[in-house]
């Protein structure tokens, strides 16, 4: 089954990683915004300058949690941006990571990372600091 790949927005931007995620856990760009909208739970992510939101899925006996993480990126604005977008609008939403995680996560602490996806953060953040 092949998803669709996230349509180019001016306010959200999807990196190569969440794409990849959204093909492995099968998460659709328009499940991911609502994620991003109307999260349950927000916490602080596991990366520098990151947050992580969540939201409940699954049924009662097979509970599963949508966990997404994303940064907030300002733009340099100048004046014909700032025209054209209301106050609050002049930043970026950078998708970093999205995935599932099985069962239900501790409440107040750092959000459920699998061991793989930290290594790729790692690697993605240290290539954009260049």
């Amino acid at each position: 089954m092949l998803l669709k790949t996230p349509r180019v927005n001016e306010r959200i931007f999807w990196t190569k990683h969440s794409k990849e995620k959204m093909r492995q856990y099968r998460l659709s760009e328009n499940r991911l915004k609502r994620v991003l909208r109307f999260p349950e739970r927000k916490e602080t992510g596991i990366a520098p300058e990151t947050i992580a939101v969540m939201q409940s899925t699954g049924r009662k006996k097979r509970p599963t949690e949508i966990w997404l993480m994303y940064q907030i990126v300002n733009q340099k604005s100048n004046l014909k941006n700032q025209k054209s977008l209301p106050v609050g609008r002049q930043e970026k939403i950078k998708i970093i990571s999205a995935w599932r995680y099985p069962g239900r996560s501790p409440i107040r602490e750092a959000p459920p990372i699998p061991e793989d996806i930290l290594q790729e953060l790692n690697r993605i953040i240290k290539k954009s600091a260049k």
